[in-house]
């Protein structure tokens, strides 16, 4: 029988992956073949941690029972038929629910109007395009312009890369984008308007600033003036940047300037969705009144990709009176009825097992866990939101000097950690854990020990 690892590197193509690194003799894959709560198990029997739940998607841990027999289920109905024209009896219900939990503190504007495809890319795609096509059938065809953070990620699709400003990923295609405005990233820890000096505590909690991170939005805005089409962002947590977490109110004041210029507020909630911050949405820490958002990755519990873009009713019908105005967009699995059951069980759990007060309590036990990693020296920056939790390295702590990109540094500690029982990817110099929220205490003691384990090997304290 011929050895997966031999035939993986003969036949396919990682995403994210150099493949300098992947092909390398000496490097070894771990051939993931099972999985089991918040553990996964490889071809020699070895058991991981999920330290990342599988890339910010297994939100309850891996053979959820609750999951896999709604998911067999409706296989035993159907795997799939069109949604172009039909419908079935399982997308309508998902819509429902995902309407009722984005909306429960919106007063003014609830998002009624569900538009489904499969991952977070087509997720936002799909909201850029409603967006720019919403203003430009409905009397604003001025409105252009969309402004979004640097260092951002929304997707890789077109569209997506070009609200993104992420030097890594989209300086290759900048040629292939549409320009949109971008502006700087309330990044408090990296902030050239924080004044404060570095402390062993989250930059967020000793910031010295003037918010100049809304200012700088503010002329953003009001350079574009009647322009604007929307104002692009994650809301507290910008992952693929870097893992910055947004003083909180950011989110708030500068959607605040969105409204006052006519423009729309379109919300990456891919990440942090699903209770990864604390309440289901991120943006239910604000009072923010979002036009749409994208949503993906813990949707149906790490079971089946599936995305939905949820948007106001006034959004809706503004592609009403005539087929001119459809919204000439789509995917062959739209509405799939297996992810949309995967994804109803995976509500159920957020509501009755893993709840709100479930995640916050797990996200203190987290940070109870992570604060002795403040004892090493080149720990330049924790900080967390529910349980998302980032490790910076820095070479310096007192100038928080980064080191240099070329070490991988973050790597190597996640490739040492993945001999102590942890799975997990770092964003550069940062380290990430993201546990399933199945994870028990001691689990994650288990997944912050080894992290800690893997950065000493690789950076001793007294180097």
């Amino acid at each position: 029988m011929s050895d997966p690892a031999d035939l993986d590197r003969q036949h396919l193509w990682h995403p994210f992956t150099p493949n300098d690194l992947w092909l390398d003799p000496a490097y070894e894959p771990a051939v993931i073949t099972a999985g089991e709560g918040a553990t996964l198990i490889d071809t020699q029997g070895r058991r991981y941690l999920d330290g990342n739940s599988s890339i910010w998607t297994n939100l309850h841990g891996h053979r959820r029972p609750e999951i896999h027999d709604a998911l067999k289920a409706q296989l035993d109905r159907i795997a799939h038929a069109s949604f172009l024209g039909l419908t079935n009896d399982t997308a309508p219900f998902l819509a429902a629910e995902l309407s009722r939990l984005a909306s429960r503190t919106l007063a003014e504007a609830p998002l009624t109007r569900c538009f489904l495809s499969d991952d977070g890319s087509t997720a936002m795609e799909a909201a850029l395009k409603i967006a720019w096509q919403f203003f430009q059938q409905n009397g604003q065809p001025q409105r252009t312009t969309f402004i979004s953070l640097g260092s951002a990620y929304h997707g890789d699709t077109v569209g997506a890369m070009s609200v993104g400003h992420s030097p890594l990923f989209h300086h290759t295609y900048r040629e292939m984008l549409f320009r949109t405005q971008e502006v700087m990233p309330p990044a408090c820890y990296r902030c050239p308007f924080n004044r404060a000096r570095p402390e062993k505590t989250d930059a967020r909690q000793v910031r010295q600033c003037a918010w100049e991170c809304v200012d700088q939005a503010a002329a953003a805005f009001e350079a574009a003036g009647p322009r604007t089409a929307a104002w692009v962002l994650e809301p507290r947590v910008q992952g693929a940047a870097g893992f910055f977490m947004h003083p909180h109110g950011y989110l708030e004041k500068t959607s605040a300037l969105a409204r006052g210029q006519g423009a729309l507020v379109i919300l990456d909630e891919v990440m942090t969705g699903f209770g990864r911050t604390g309440p289901d949405f991120a943006f239910q820490h604000e009072a923010v009144q979002p036009d749409l958002i994208a949503l993906a990755k813990g949707l149906t519990g790490g079971t089946l990709p599936l995305a939905a873009t949820l948007a106001t009713e006034v959004l809706f019908q503004g592609f009403s009176g005539g087929r001119s105005r459809t919204f000439y967009h789509g995917h062959s699995y739209t509405g799939n009825p297996l992810g949309c059951a995967s994804a109803r069980a995976s509500l159920t759990l957020l509501e009755t097992v893993h709840h709100e007060a479930h995640r916050r309590r797990q996200a203190a036990v987290l940070a109870e866990l992570a604060r002795p990693f403040w004892d090493h020296p080149h720990v330049g920056d924790i900080r967390q939101e529910g349980t998302i939790l980032a490790i910076e390295l820095v070479e310096d702590f007192a100038s928080g000097r980064p080191y240099d990109p070329a070490l991988r540094l973050g790597a190597a500690v996640c490739e040492r950690a993945r001999a102590h029982g942890l799975l997990t990817r770092p964003v550069g110099d940062v380290l990430v854990l993201m546990p399933p929220y199945c994870s028990t205490d001691e689990e994650l003691g288990r997944m912050t020990h080894a992290l800690r384990r893997a950065l000493d090997e690789v950076v001793p304290d007294a180097a």
